[in-house]
């Protein structure tokens, strides 16, 4: 079964589109390394909650919009080797500096997910 990582980040919106310059560069990268599927999607229909929503979670601000990305992997240990080689790529290097990165870095949610139903 697939392995997921899954990601929230809040962004701004007037840096959508550097945002998807980055998204495009950063995913052919872990595309080229192994990543079965790299998606990124800006929300559309993302109402904040009372209790709980991906507003919430990342401490959405006026003027921003919430990311939601996933990448899929064949395993968790195919998903380790490809990050692992990803993270070592020098293409990657810039994107990796808060000061460059077209949203507070702070704020994303990150995980790994095992596939419990893949219909």
């Amino acid at each position: 079964m697939s392995y997921i990582d899954g990601f929230v980040v809040p962004v701004p919106k007037d840096k959508i589109e550097a945002y998807k310059q980055m998204s495009l560069a950063c995913g052919a990268i872990w595309k080229e390394y192994g990543a079965l599927e790299y998606r990124e999607t800006i929300g559309d229909d993302v109402p904040a909650g009372k209790v709980t929503s991906f507003p919430q979670s990342v401490n959405l601000l006026e003027g921003e919009v919430v990311a939601f990305s996933w990448i899929v992997y064949e395993s968790r240990a195919r998903r380790d080797e490809v990050n692992e080689k990803v993270m070592k790529d020098a293409r990657m290097a810039s994107y990796m500096q808060p000061e460059n990165m077209p949203f507070d870095g702070k704020r994303m949610i990150y995980g790994g997910f095992e596939m419990l139903i893949d219909l």
